[in-house]
């Protein structure tokens, strides 16, 4: 590998090993070098500390000679993925003159098996004055599902070894065995399924809080069902975010991944609130009534929605569970242990000291020390209430998804998994051993955001992930899948490298960090197929060789979005998309289907400074490009009419000839909506997040209106009846 000559020798070895690129491809084919400093901050960030000094040479041969002895220096690696069927090679260090017994402890079993290791060492080395053995020890290929154990009895026959001479010492490893590919759920190999791709927060009701919400999700998913025909609605992540307002108005930038935001409740709906004393009921009402004239406002605002619900499920809380319910609570308590009860502090402490607990005081920048313990104590009602608050989350969004599959959809409501957190919230402070420190993670520079992306968000270590067997990871899918069909993983690419920032410098100056994706998908997978649900990737830009075909070897469906596929400026013919895919017309980070072909996308970016090229020029590529996609409906005879809307329809039939296993149509596009909800590579420039659903006017449009909207029955029939779906709308 050729590097520039300011990255030392030693430097580029040390980062590879640890997994750091020192040079990519850019989406153009082009080479990029990795600049020694962002190389040093990024090692650094992985704990791998290695001064700029002088002495640099000396202290990244010094890191190095570390890495490469950590393995020897214990006898179990942290975590093993294997796939059911194919065994796996387990390496095993032990230092000469002790003994080890091994057994692998099954998930669901009281009864060890015994394994033994081969007689003779692949190796040895001399670590830290004693010689160590190498072993490969083969695990048994008719190992079941799940999450196992590999324990090992390590008694040492000399002095310094163990707890004492003689006695034996237990060590664990994860093991999971998790699926060779995600069984394709619901029937999709016989007939694929078309749903619906929807915001939430924007899809308000006249009952709505002023922003759109789980009841709101429950009557779309029952309308979508029962008259589109559609068989999911895909939502936005309803990851939870701060507990106080002002709220982050992106849904990807949560406070936590694993809990979720009591943002989208409806506290009419919580049984207690029919129980409530008549004054009480009637702040309540109140409340509710001054945010339901916010439906209509042309800008969401989540701190005022949030601010009132939250004075009404405080008013809530307060009423008294009967014993079944209170027992009920207790139960969704337990099963969420240990993380519910830390997340709850972190709320608790929130509320009291700010969201941002880089500010608090020392003591409780650690969940484990004993002020937060004293803390929870002092505070456990306030806890309690957070804890309940992710109990209503949990059974209105069970109810979203029974109403769902009520209405004839096979896979019901899809979640959204977004790519990390927002530093300085709760899953930042309750994993704060697992995320590295000093970096950010985003995206190098691409076509469509030419300056690079920095999406503020500290990375798990794949180190971290490893030594504590994958369970943040695996708790983070559970969460999502949980009352779902599936979900939908952004930039899944993350699985297998994130581009990482080093503080202070700008996302061009990043650098790719791999993970053991063999390890993230086999989790996946194995989640996944216990809960019986879809899991779709969004593989969109700079895709490693390679990726794509893992995915697809796994059974993660794929996602193609109609304005990426081209070749040599021109549509790639529907018919040869993979069928193994999610396609959609647009996506939340491009305007809807109106407003892109009248290149919305365009103007909005040139009055941002986006663009570093020509801007006319732009504007005639971008022109060109709708022009192809018009001439290639009118090929097929799919333009009824020279309307926006009729283009808008025409394209959803020309995609719907796509063989791909779902097929999602935008809310937006059903309204005939023309601003864009995201304009990536941006903050306050633009309301991101903010957009409320409108029409091609720009006059907001509620469920109500949706309803009974000619072009929504449009878009879903071409999308139905040209791609084979049920025969059309209902």
């Amino acid at each position: 590998m050729t590097v520039t000559d300011a990255v030392p020798p030693a430097l580029v070895e040390l980062a590879e090993k640890c997994g750091v690129a020192t040079s990519y491809e850019d989406a153009r084919g082009s080479r990029h070098d990795i600049p020694a400093r962002t190389l040093r901050s990024v090692l650094a960030a992985m704990g791998v500390p290695v001064n700029d000094d002088d002495e640099s040479e000396t202290a990244v041969r010094s890191a190095l000679e570390e890495i490469r002895l950590r393995p020897w220096r214990r006898v179990l690696p942290p975590t093993i993925v294997t796939r059911q069927g194919a065994g796996a090679v387990c390496t095993v260090h032990v230092p000469r003159g002790t003994s080890v017994g091994l057994s692998v402890h099954l998930e669901n079993s009281s009864d060890p098996l015994d394994v033994v290791l081969p007689e003779a060492a692949e190796e040895s080395r001399s670590v830290d004055g004693a010689t160590v053995d190498r072993f490969e020890l083969e695990l048994p290929d008719s190992l079941p599902l799940g999450w196992h154990r590999l324990v090992a009895h390590v008694t040492d026959a000399s002095e310094g070894y163990g707890p004492s001479p003689g006695e034996p010492r237990v060590l664990e490893a994860t093991l999971v065995v998790s699926p060779g590919s995600i069984p394709v759920p619901a029937d999709l190999g016989r007939r694929r399924g078309v749903g619906l791709a929807a915001q939430i927060y924007q899809v308000r009701s006249e009952t709505s809080w002023g922003v759109g919400d789980l009841s709101d999700l429950a009557d779309l998913a029952d309308w979508a069902g029962r008259d589109l025909g559609a068989d999911f609605v895909l939502v936005n992540p309803m990851h939870a975010g701060e507990p106080l307002p002002p709220v982050e108005p992106s849904p990807y930038l949560p406070t936590s991944r694993r809990f979720a935001s009591p943002l989208y409740l409806r506290p009419e709906l919580i049984p207690e609130y029919a129980s409530l004393q008549p004054e009480d009921m009637q702040v309540v009402d109140d409340l509710a009534s001054g945010e339901r004239q916010r439906n209509t406002d042309d800008t969401i605002d989540r701190d005022s929605s949030w601010g009132a619900k939250l004075e009404a499920l405080r008013i809530v809380f307060a009423a008294a569970l009967t014993e079944d319910r209170a027992r009920a609570f207790d139960d969704f308590a337990d099963e969420q242990e240990p993380g519910l009860f830390r997340f709850a502090t972190w709320c608790a402490l929130a509320s009291e000291r700010g969201p941002d607990w880089s500010r608090w005081p020392a003591a409780l920048k650690d969940p484990d020390s004993d002020d937060v313990a004293r803390f929870a104590r002092d505070h456990a009602q306030e806890v309690r209430f957070h804890q309940w608050l992710q109990w209503q989350v949990a059974q209105q969004r069970a109810g979203a998804q029974r109403a769902a599959l009520s209405a004839g959809m096979r896979l019901g409501i899809l979640h959204d998994l977004a790519v990390g957190v927002h530093p300085t919230g709760a899953d930042a402070w309750a994993l704060h051993r697992s995320l590295a420190r000093g970096v950010t993670v985003g995206a190098p520079p691409d076509v469509y955001n030419q300056l690079g992306q920095d999406w503020s968000q500290p990375p798990l270590r794949p180190d971290a992930l490893a030594e504590e067997g994958y369970r943040p990871f695996r708790d983070i899918v559970r969460a999502a899948l949980r009352d779902s069909g599936g979900i939908r993983i952004d930039h899944i690419l993350g699985l297998f490298r994130l581009w990482w920032i080093p503080s202070g410098l700008p996302p061009t100056e990043g650098t790719y960090v791999n993970y053991d994706h063999e390890a993230m998908i086999g989790v996946l997978a194995l989640e996944a197929s216990r809960a019986g649900a879809v899991v779709v990737g969004e593989d969109l830009g700079t895709v490693a060789p390679g990726v794509r075909e893992e995915l697809f070897e796994r059974g993660v469906l794929g996602t193609s979005v109609m304005w990426f596929e081209q070749e040599d400026g021109q549509p790639v013919p529907p018919e040869t998309y993979r069928r193994l895919c999610m396609a959609s017309v647009t996506t939340h980070d491009l305007p809807p289907t109106a407003g892109y072909v009248d290149l919305v996308h365009v103007d909005v970016r040139e009055e941002l400074g986006q663009l570093t090229g020509d801007v006319e020029q732009e504007r005639v590529d971008a022109g060109t490009e709708i022009k192809s996609y018009t001439e290639a409906v009118k090929r097929r005879d799919l333009l009824e009419g020279d309307s926006p809307e009729d283009l808008v329809v025409a394209l959803h039939g020309y995609l719907a000839a796509a063989p791909s296993l779902l097929y999602a149509v935008s809310v937006a596009d059903l309204a005939g909506d023309r601003r864009p909800v995201n304009m990536p590579g941006t903050s306050e420039e633009y309301p991101n997040w903010r957009v409320p659903l409108s029409d091609g006017r720009g006059d907001v449009v509620t469920l109500g209106a949706l309803r009974g909207s000619a072009l929504a029955r449009r878009v879903c029939g071409a999308a139905l009846v040209s791609g084979g779906g049920v025969g059309g709308v209902k």
